[in-house]
């Protein structure tokens, strides 16, 4: 992907960011109830964190591309875990849209969602979330009215090194949409994991579209996980290109 000048800095800042939290993070620390992270790729992972566990999971930044539009979104994620297969979530960032007319930037809209996820069963695990984004962020990016979506996460641990999962989410808001998508998953090394995913979406009153894409995942230490992913317009609507780089961090209670 190209990024302007704009990105190119935030793409440095992150990186030294990033440097940042590997080293303060204690790298012998064990982390044996992390449930692992909800980027990068489409969805989220079908488990919640124990009562008291709290991630930051953060777009360094994500960037879409549309009829020549760029969007590039700094996405701060903040997860809670409350007991009983139930999670809180919290977002929020900040977003920066470049085109032909003039750029703006500003505070994403704050999103609100709640996670539940049961103990896996054998090999498979499934988790459900709804969330709310309220009309808060920059006046020149922000939605028109609240945005409501339900999503379901189901995955297949087929091998120690192998996975596979599906996910749909249905939106309600200033356009609905739905979407669909599979994701297949393995573990290359210890540290390091690779995905690829195919997603199909409708969005009410534009039509349909579709959409692939890959990425990487590399557990830096056993508390801090690096991401990057790319996905590309396959037909129909959707965006031309989707991406980013960010991490995830893990604070047990």
């Amino acid at each position: 992907m190209r990024l302007t000048g704009w990105g190119n800095r935030i793409l440095g800042s992150a990186l030294t960011l990033c440097l940042g939290i590997f080293v303060i993070t204690p790298a012998l620390a064990r982390a044996a109830d992390n449930p692992g992270y909800d980027r990068p790729g489409l969805g989220f992972t079908p488990a919640v964190l124990q009562p008291g566990g709290f991630t930051l999971e953060q777009g360094l930044p994500d960037w879409t591309r549309a009829d020549g539009i760029s969007l590039y979104s700094a996405d701060t994620l903040f997860r809670l875990g409350i007991g009983d297969s139930l999670e809180l979530q919290l977002g929020t960032g900040w977003n920066r849209l470049e085109g032909p007319g003039p750029t703006m930037d500003g505070r994403s809209d704050t999103s609100l969602a709640m996670k539940f996820a049961p103990a896996a069963t054998g090999d498979v695990s499934w988790g459900l979330l709804g969330s709310v984004e309220f009309t808060d962020g920059a006046r020149a990016l922000r939605a028109e009215r609240n945005q409501y979506l339900l999503g379901a996460s189901v995955n297949w641990q087929r091998s120690a090194d192998h996975s596979l999962g599906l996910y749909a989410e249905a939106v309600q808001g200033d356009t609905d949409s739905q979407l669909l998508a599979v994701n297949d998953g393995w573990t290359l090394t210890p540290a390091l994991g690779m995905y690829v995913e195919l997603a199909a979406q409708h969005l009410d009153g534009i039509g349909d579209g579709s959409m692939g894409g890959a990425g990487l995942t590399w557990q830096a230490t056993p508390r801090v996980q690096l991401d990057i992913g790319v996905r590309h317009r396959l037909g129909g609507n959707a965006d031309t290109w989707q991406g980013g780089v960010g991490f995830a961090v893990f604070f047990d209670n």
